[in-house]
């Protein structure tokens, strides 16, 4: 499953889908960018390689100076030179982007509020609505199928690009009140809905009771204080009931709340390691986690960078049992520094690994169980026999 739209931001559609979320979420090729604790690092990823190709920090500003002295833009200067850089996901922000981008870290967004996923034929679905949203007071439900976006037909188009049409590719077509056309099927009906995009607070966590002993607890994605919420939500499940952590369509978010997430199941202890421009350092979870309920891990080709942070920490250590596909593969480091003309630059410094010293990047982490269908009950199938479910 892929996050909402606003989740994701993804190389190539960047301009239109502060995340995020993230961490976009996710949306999806969704390149969540991910801030890491005590800096403002983030975390889009890059491919899997040795040495780590960035745009020069120095060259970028010069550029954008240069450009702002003959009466050019600095922005377009600085995207020039990120773009020769081969630094696949490094990106240069103006400073209205970058604030959405900001908002959408906070847990905010401008949206239909609805979440997409692609089905086997191509076909591209909604998975599910967000409450009080523009999309389920018009009646959009969760299965419905999305045919078109403003007249674009949406079948087999990557879904970073129906995240985009979703949003509006910058300017006001992606401000709160901006009209958005949909194209819905569902089952013989056919029809178009014409809504208004709106300012919404996303649901980055969910919990729901499930019949036979198990708590599924969705985190959409890493947005500020998902991390605190999951941990409060792991203490309040019943005694006897194991947990489904479903991080499916999580594009990441803030690796801070990453690391404070994983510490509800472990007591201490590394998460991951990471370098900044070949200095190692290290992320460690916060002591008294619950170590002892059963965790199966559900995970997807939407899981990414932050959300791969808290599988790989999970797996590794013993302390869930990952079930689904691999995940997207985001582990690259990127730090985002000011330019002359007030733009943000994000490049690329260095790449994160699982306490195993597993890379992430570019391979992303295999689930113990994979599966491609039904996915959620084999991995409550899997939990009872861990003893956390009937």
């Amino acid at each position: 499953m892929l996050g909402p739209e606003v989740t994701f931001r993804p190389r190539g559609v960047r301009r239109g889908a502060a995340l995020t979320l993230v961490f976009a979420t996710v949306l999806v090729t969704a390149a969540a960018t991910d801030s890491w604790p005590g800096e403002d690092e983030k975390s889009p990823s890059a491919p899997a390689r040795s040495v780590v190709v960035a745009a020069d920090r120095e060259a970028v500003a010069d550029a954008a100076a240069e450009a702002m002295a003959d009466g050019k833009s600095g922005k377009e200067a600085a995207e020039e030179v990120v773009s020769r850089s081969g630094d696949r996901w490094g990106a240069v922000y103006d400073p209205a982007e970058y604030a959405e981008f900001e908002q959408a870290l906070g847990g905010e967004y401008t949206g239909v509020g609805l979440w997409a996923e692609r089905a086997g034929d191509g076909r591209v679905e909604v998975s599910r609505v967000q409450r009080g949203g523009p999309a389920e007071r018009s009646g959009i439900r969760a299965g419905d199928r999305l045919r078109t976006i403003d007249g674009h037909p949406v079948e087999n188009r990557p879904v970073t690009e129906v995240v985009q049409l979703l949003r509006g590719d910058g300017g006001d077509a992606a401000k709160a009140g901006s009209p958005v056309v949909l194209g819905l099927e569902r089952g013989e009906r056919r029809w178009h809905e014409r809504l208004r995009r709106a300012r919404l607070t996303t649901e980055a966590v969910t919990v729901e009771r499930l019949a036979d002993g198990a708590t599924l607890i969705k985190v959409a994605s890493f947005t500020r204080g998902s991390g605190e919420r999951v941990r409060e939500a792991v203490r309040a499940v019943p005694k006897d009931h194991g947990v489904l952590l479903d991080l499916r369509g999580n594009g990441g978010g803030l690796v801070s709340e990453a690391v404070t997430a994983a510490s509800a199941f472990l007591d201490g202890g590394l998460v991951a390691t990471y370098d900044v421009e070949g200095e190692q350092r290290a992320l460690y979870a916060e002591p008294g986690g619950d170590t002892d309920r059963p965790v199966v891990a559900l995970v997807d080709g939407g899981t990414m960078s932050a959300a791969e942070l808290v599988t790989g920490a999970l797996q590794d250590r013993g302390r869930a049992v990952t079930v689904g596909s691999r995940t997207f593969g985001k582990g690259s480091v990127q730090m985002p520094s000011r330019l002359p003309d007030g733009s943000v630059a994000e490049l690329t410094v260095g790449h994160y690994r699982t306490p195993a010293g597993h890379s992430v990047d570019g391979r992303g982490i295999s689930p113990d169980l994979a599966v491609s269908e039904r996915a959620q009950e084999r991995a409550r199938t899997v939990l009872s026999g861990l003893g956390g479910g009937s």
